[in-house]
């Protein structure tokens, strides 16, 4: 007795875009992808790829995040009409997106200061509830913005003391080199303060780097 084959559902049709997206990459990886890209001009698939950043698929989102940082690297201004996609992936679940802008914040805050200064209330907001390295790649930002503008400092030397505050002695060492650098006046003032006041409750190796780079000298530690 014969069987009647049953016909196999057209699996592609439904997942057609997908398909898509897996033929326009070529072989290689994110670096490949990326060259590709950027010898083509292809500013649409630059723009694909910021949708693809915020996917709720893991592989998919997680793909996106690699080229772009490949990107980042190789052309950061293709990164600036995807501002807005950044500032949303910096809160992300999945760290590798929050890896990505992290790393693109700080260059777009470089380049077009304006455009992330519209998302300043969201990427403050952002601050307490994004990871290590989410936040390392804010404070980036806020010092970046500081030093194209003094108009900003005023506006971000609250939150920048606050991490500063807040952070750990070896990430403390970081940020001070990034922050104070950026500010001038008052606010350096004052996130300089937080600083200091924090060199005799960290380890005393983080404490002395700290101080070196502020060109001041340790009191005695009486613990």
């Amino acid at each position: 007795m014969r069987h009647r084959e049953v016909p196999q559902a057209k699996v592609g049709n439904l997942s057609d875009e997908n398909e898509q997206r897996k033929s326009n990459r070529p072989p290689g990886g994110a670096s490949a992808v990326a060259d590709e890209i950027l010898a083509e001009n292809a500013t649409n698939r630059v723009a694909q790829l910021g949708k693809e950043l915020l996917d709720d698929k893991p592989t998919t989102s997680t793909q996106a995040a690699r080229v772009l940082s490949d990107l980042i690297v190789k052309k950061a201004d293709l990164m600036v009409p995807l501002v807005d996609r950044f500032c949303v992936a910096i809160e992300s679940e999945n760290r590798r997106v929050v890896q990505t802008a992290a790393e693109a914040l700080p260059e777009i805050a470089k380049l077009a200061p304006a455009r992330v200064a519209k998302q300043l209330d969201k990427l403050r907001e952002a601050f307490a509830k994004t990871p290590d390295i989410g936040k390392h790649g804010l404070v980036q930002t806020f010092a970046n913005l500081c030093i194209a503008s003094v108009a900003y400092q005023k506006r971000l030397e609250p939150i920048l003391s606050e991490a500063l505050g807040g952070a750990e002695p070896k990430t403390l060492v970081d940020w001070t080199k990034i922050v104070l650098p950026a500010l001038k006046g008052e606010p350096h003032a004052n996130a300089r303060a937080v600083v200091e006041k924090r060199l005799y409750e960290i380890p005393k190796p983080q404490a002395q780097e700290i101080a070196d780079f502020l060109g001041i000298k340790l009191r005695v530690r009486t613990n």
